[in-house]
């Protein structure tokens, strides 16, 4: 399965649906930040046949972006709006690859999104993990989509 083809796919539909912004993915790269700056990053958990965790990471500007035409209203800080809008565009996320990760994913669900913003953090997963990580651009920055699925002893 072609995973990075998948993430990009979902999210390229999800931001011309829902978002009405342009997401193009970018190349893949060997480098993966664990630490972000000025960052909001929503978090989505997968269990059952998958587990693991699917996340965007959306610096600061780009998600106030985001926020600003998902809701259809200003922002101008990184706020519960935000970070509610974030949590929810992973969500999004999540549920399209769950699809792709199995059949009509009725063995996988999903736990509440949760988010992270602020000026310095890092996330590590305590399992080993299979991790792919897609870039993309707007016209408002670029952020990157993660999923981490554990690996098969």
């Amino acid at each position: 399965m072609d995973l990075p083809k998948k993430i990009a796919e979902a999210t390229q539909e999800i931001f011309e649906t829902m978002i009405m912004m342009e997401a193009t993915a970018g190349e893949l790269s060997p480098e993966t930040a664990k630490t972000f700056h000025c960052t909001v990053s929503g978090m989505v958990g997968l269990a059952g046949t998958f587990k693991g965790m699917l996340a965007i990471h959306t610096p600061n500007q780009v998600a106030m972006a985001i926020t600003s035409n998902f809701l259809g209203m200003d922002v101008d800080e990184v706020n519960e709006d935000v970070t509610d809008a974030i949590g929810e565009l992973a969500n999004m996320l999540a549920g399209s690859i769950k699809l792709a990760l199995s059949d009509k994913g009725r063995d996988i669900t999903l736990s509440i999104p949760s988010t992270i913003s602020g000026e310095e953090y890092t996330i590590s997963c305590v399992a080993e993990t299979d991790r792919v990580i897609v870039p993309f651009a707007t016209e408002a920055g670029n952020f990157c989509v993660e999923l981490q699925v554990e690996k098969e002893n």
